[in-house]
This record gives C-alpha cells, structure tokens and sequence, in this order.
C-alpha cells in the first residue's frame, strides 16, 4: 500500500537567503510608502514597524505600533500597510497587528526621520 501522505503537494520549500533578503527589501520599499498622516515621515523611518515575519509560504506578519494610542488613523493605518504589503507579487497574505508593548518614543525613529523633522 502507498503511503499517499509522502507526495503532500502542500509541501513548502523554505525560503533562500537571497530570496528572503530580496522580499525584505521590498518590504521596506512598501512600508516607506505609508505616511503617518500628522508626520510628514514613513511609518519604517518613524520606526512604527516592531517585527516583520515571513513564512516559508510568503505569508507576512507585521507587528507595527502608533505614536499614540489615541492616534486618529489607528483604525485605518493597520490595513494601509496591509495594501501596501499586499503589493508586492510573490506575497500571499499580509496581517498587521497593532501592539503598544514597548511604547513608541522618538529615539525608534531613524536619523532620516530626525532629520526630516529637524530633531537633530
């Protein structure tokens, strides 16, 4: 008797290096396209974005917070980086989840951003 569960074709291949290096480079290039709309800096150089995780299936996890709990887009800014993620061909499925543990402060925003906003 075959054993048919030895021919899943749900088998994932794990993920290159390259290939990894390669959608995190166009993980970034999509973050920096979303705008805090009060700060005219992207959510990756404001440091908004905790933890990007991608599966072996290309599936994206995303742990992003706000500047503040109370922030005016804090309902709509999760799925503005889920589009924005969503973008990019060889990903399956994006969720973002909003966390507020370690709190932002400003010293997470890249000298970029600092500069931006003359903060140096």
């Amino acid at each position: 008797m075959d054993d048919a569960s030895s021919l899943d074709p749900k088998t994932t291949v794990p993920l290159s290096q390259v290939e990894l290096d390669v959608l995190t480079d166009k993980l970034i290039d999509k973050l920096k396209t979303v705008f805090d709309p009060e700060i005219p800096v992207d959510i990756y150089e404001l440091g908004l974005i905790y933890k990007a995780d991608v599966s072996d299936d290309k599936d994206v996890v995303i742990d992003m917070t706000l500047t503040a709990p109370g922030c005016p887009v804090a309902g709509e800014m999760p799925g503005w980086v889920e589009d924005a993620v969503r973008e990019i061909p060889e990903i399956k499925s994006c969720k973002v989840e909003l966390v507020f543990d370690p709190p932002w402060d400003p010293s997470r925003m890249s000298d970029e951003a600092k500069l931006q906003l003359n903060m140096f």
